[in-house]
């Protein structure tokens, strides 16, 4: 594979240790490549500027700027970044101020190999990485919190929504496809949504697509946004 078409990734620690192991699982992926690595949150700020990376690991906490806010400092200069948290510890303020700073992902640092290595193709694919419990529970959460079961509201009854999003949803999504929806806002992948609905993966993959294009969504994790604003998804 020429190295152009490879995934650039960058590696933000404040141990070295860490980069260094990370680095080599990394870069043994013929279809991954090491761009960059910092130390510290302003390091990443700058490394991210210089080298434009399409996935960036991000460890949560490390001197100086958290990596959380060296999330939301890189996604101001190279928005097209995908962001992926790093940390040892599963809490729900982390996962939630990862969402709010732009991360597409969040995985614990005791993450096996397989996993990393998916998360960051995912990531690049666009697909939302939450698959901790942590995670799990804040997007339960959030999605409970602003659409509550008692305030649900008949579609009648619903503010209408913006012009860009009636031409958005174009055609009205099937059944099997609000089913393929509401998995995807809770960050399943392919294979985990064909065994929750019994279908296969293949089939799956079909919904998603005619998913993007009926919300006529660049990817996965803007279908999902897109559909929690608009009570597409309980």
């Amino acid at each position: 594979m020429k190295e152009s078409e490879r995934i650039r990734v960058m590696l933000a620690d404040d141990q070295t240790m860490i980069r260094h192991g990370l680095s080599y699982i990394v870069n043994t992926q013929e279809d991954l490549l090491v761009v960059g690595e910092a130390g510290n949150g302003d390091e990443a700020i700058m490394t991210a500027a210089a080298c434009r990376p399409d996935v960036i690991l991000m460890d949560i906490r490390m001197p100086g700027r958290t990596g959380i806010e060296a999330t939301q400092a890189i996604l101001k200069c190279c928005p097209n970044a995908k962001i992926v948290l790093l940390t040892t510890f599963d809490v729900d303020e982390y996962v939630f101020d990862g969402m709010r700073a732009g991360a597409v992902g969040y995985l614990l640092k005791d993450a096996d190999t397989h996993d990393l290595l998916d998360a960051i193709r995912a990531a690049q694919r666009g697909e939302a990485i939450y698959r901790t419990s942590a995670a799990s529970r804040v997007l339960a959460q959030a999605i409970a919190h602003q659409f509550p079961l008692a305030d649900r509201r008949t579609s009648s009854e619903l503010p209408s929504p913006p012009a860009e999003a009636n031409e958005a949803l174009g055609e009205s999504l099937t059944e099997r496809e609000l089913d393929v929806l509401q998995h995807m806002a809770y960050g399943k992948r392919n294979s985990e949504i064909a065994a929750q609905l019994f279908v296969t993966e293949g089939t799956v993959k079909t919904h998603v697509h005619n998913i993007l294009q009926k919300l006529r969504a660049e990817d996965r994790t803007q279908a999902v946004v897109f559909a929690i604003r608009n009570r597409l998804v309980d």
